[in-house]
């Protein structure tokens, strides 16, 4: 639990910290980031590995979470380290998806090249929203974001020709990955492709994370007026977070459309945004992992209490999210780390 708490679970740090360790970092700037993987950061991901074998029925289950958990990702890295906070972060997310829909339904059916596209356009106009939402602070980056989300949304409802509107967009035909593996009713290819992406996605925000740009995008969430002073642009640094965590989403979205061969319109809504948000609460904001464990938590949950009570499972839902902002601050892993650092104080007692 050590291990883990020391790699996944530490709090972001105060603004002199990261501030101090991206100058130490600038000094040289070829040098990667420390990244070095710590013995329960490997058995985590291992358990997806061992879940395939163990959990043969619930594969589409399984992948569905590791493809919002991608999503969630993307979040984290917005309002967990850069401190945007967005309402309407499921734009991005439709935009992938539709954009890898749309090129299956005209036959570009090659899965890793609309995989990439999704990202690409979900990227782009992330990049030009950008510039209105970094302008603003807290409450206008809510209303632009929300505002955005909810112009994309009746866009795409109103385009029923081509999105196919309130119906969804149906007729995708993926082709075979790498040209040898198609995807199958179970989900087995699917499931590993979902697992290979999120990986190699997580490794690379990883790394960003702990280079001065990641470092300077904590500096700026705990003190934005003092990042200058260090000669940080800090609205050039927001845009290009907000452009990286618009790609990220798109990706998900994208691979989503990819492995359910469908896109909904509810890709684009509100509900999507909020209940991402619940995610990073439960699983916990400034951490990666957190993103992982909120979603995968979340849908586990949802999945079960609806199956129990397919009328009121959100009362319930309400309830865990209300139990874990009062009793476990910092989500599930800020919980976890007090209990890890009240059993180390018992130790040296």
């Amino acid at each position: 639990m050590n291990a883990f708490t020391a790699a996944a679970v530490k709090p972001a740090p105060a603004v002199n910290q990261p501030a101090q360790n991206m100058t130490q970092q600038t000094n040289n700037p070829l040098r990667l980031p420390n990244d070095r993987w710590s013995a329960l950061e490997i058995a985590f991901w291992l358990l997806p590995v061992a879940a395939y074998f163990a959990f043969p029925g619930y594969l589409v289950l399984i992948s569905q979470i590791m493809i919002v958990g991608l999503f969630a990702l993307s979040l984290d890295l917005l309002l967990g380290y850069a401190g945007i906070v967005s309402l309407g972060h499921a734009a991005f997310f439709g935009l992938g998806a539709y954009t890898a829909g749309l090129l299956s339904v005209h036959g570009w059916s090659e899965p890793l090249s609309g995989l990439l596209a999704g990202a690409a356009v979900a990227g782009l106009a992330g990049f030009i929203m950008s510039f209105l939402v970094v302008r603003g602070q807290d409450l206008t980056r809510l209303m632009v974001t929300l505002g955005i989300g909810l112009m994309l949304f009746e866009a795409a409802n109103k385009a029923s020709f081509l999105t196919g509107g309130v119906d969804g967009l149906s007729g995708m035909a993926v082709g075979k990955l790498f040209g040898a593996f198609e995807f199958d009713l179970n989900g087995n290819v699917a499931y590993c492709y979902s697992l290979a992406v999120l990986f190699i996605v997580f490794v690379l925000l990883r790394r960003v994370v702990k280079s001065p740009f990641g470092l300077s995008l904590i500096g700026i969430r705990e003190g934005a007026r003092r990042m200058p002073a260090l000669g940080v642009n800090v609205n050039r640094r927001l845009a290009a977070a907000f452009t990286l965590a618009a790609t990220v989403a798109g990706l998900a979205g994208a691979l989503l459309a990819q492995t359910t061969q469908f896109v909904g319109l509810d890709s684009l809504g509100f509900p999507r945004s909020a209940e991402l948000l619940i995610m990073l609460v439960l699983g916990g904001t400034g951490r990666l992992y957190g993103a992982l464990i909120g979603a995968a938590v979340f849908m586990l949950a949802q999945d079960y209490i609806s199956g129990l009570n397919p009328a009121y499972w959100q009362f319930y839902i309400g309830l865990l999210l209300v139990a874990i902002v009062l009793f476990a601050r910092g989500g599930i892993l800020g919980g976890l780390e007090k209990l890890a650092a009240r059993f180390t104080r018992k130790e040296q007692a």
